[in-house]
């Protein structure tokens, strides 16, 4: 992962006062962040991904040898570094792994165990409320408790590169990384479900798409000169659909997911304006609702291989 583009994505970490807020049910458990620095010893760049709590954490220490105690957030760690041995203690129980890419921890809420990490090792963090957990099983139609396993070192290339990829595809637009921060908490939730609880959850594959009527509605949302709520709560809301199987229907429709099939149309968007107008890269930029026109050059340099400033003089 890009150590430069997690410096400019994600905000300075440790954790806002706001989010060590607890109620009464988790009044004697710091929150995840909170706890993972005290531990670690270190603070974070810190990425916030939706208003229930969920967050990604990028954080580099020197070594551990502490109780992390129990949380308010599950809490699943991915390598983003050199191999390391590494002990984790709960109990009478002792597990010995090799934390190395590709390679994942799984910490359930509430759980406390001692760790022993020799060296200095590169992490990047997931915390998961249980109760989005619980809504991601209940949108995919799964059935029974809900119990995320605690792993050592466990080998999941597939949550590992979803973490360790993460930043790199946020663009510095509000819309498209509204959609992209929602989608990877349900993203990630649903990895969880299928292969860290006890009982692996076996998803319903998707029969039929959305109905034109609805895609149409759907997309007409998406577009960048409408004024409508584009989360996708209310895309799903507007479908009638819960959000787990808004963003299976609408990738059936479209073979894109809603975040990616923004992102295209908003590098179409780009592209015409650039190719057919004199209007400058600040003002195209603020057009498509970009941060800032370095923002703007940088997403559609990641897209296409090109500053927009070298595709308008190729293309002219």
């Amino acid at each position: 992962m890009s150590k430069h583009v997690l410096r400019e994505c994600l905000e300075d970490a440790s954790v806002a006062p706001e989010a060590c807020q607890v109620n009464a049910a988790n009044a004697e458990r710091p929150h995840a962040g909170a706890e993972m620095a005290r531990v670690l010893g270190t603070t974070a760049f810190r990425m916030t991904l939706d208003t229930a709590g969920a967050a990604i954490a990028h954080r580099r220490y020197q070594r551990v040898h502490d109780i992390c105690g129990p949380k308010t957030h599950h809490v699943i760690m991915a390598c983003n570094g050199s191999v390391q041995r590494m002990e984790r203690r709960s109990g009478p129980t002792v597990a010995i792994g090799t934390f190395r890419p590709g390679a994942v921890i799984t910490i359930p809420k509430g759980s406390s165990s001692r760790w022993d990490i020799r060296k200095p090792v590169d992490v990047v963090e997931f915390y998961l409320p249980h109760a989005t957990l619980e809504r991601v099983a209940e949108e995919a139609d799964t059935a029974g408790p809900v119990n995320l396993l605690e792993r050592t070192a466990h080998p999941d290339p597939v949550t590992s590169r979803l973490l360790l990829t993460a930043a790199d595809v946020l663009d510095g637009n509000e819309a498209l990384d509204a959609l992209f921060r929602c989608q990877l908490t349900s993203l990630l939730a649903t990895r969880l479900l299928a292969a860290h609880t006890g009982s692996p959850t076996m998803l319903q594959p998707t029969i039929g798409g959305l109905s034109p009527k609805v895609l149409s509605r759907a997309i007409e949302r998406l577009r960048p000169d409408s004024d409508a709520d584009v989360s996708l709560a209310a895309l799903a809301a507007d479908a009638g659909l819960s959000r787990f199987h808004f963003c299976r229907a609408f990738k059936e429709s479209t073979g894109l997911s809603p975040h990616a099939w923004l992102r295209q149309h908003q590098l179409e968007q780009a592209q015409n304006m650039l190719r057919d107008t004199d209007d400058s890269i600040v003002s195209i930029a603020a057009a498509l609702g970009y941060s800032s026109h370095t923002a703007f050059s940088a997403a559609f340099r990641k897209l296409t291989g090109e500053t927009p400033r070298a595709w308008r003089r190729r293309m002219r």
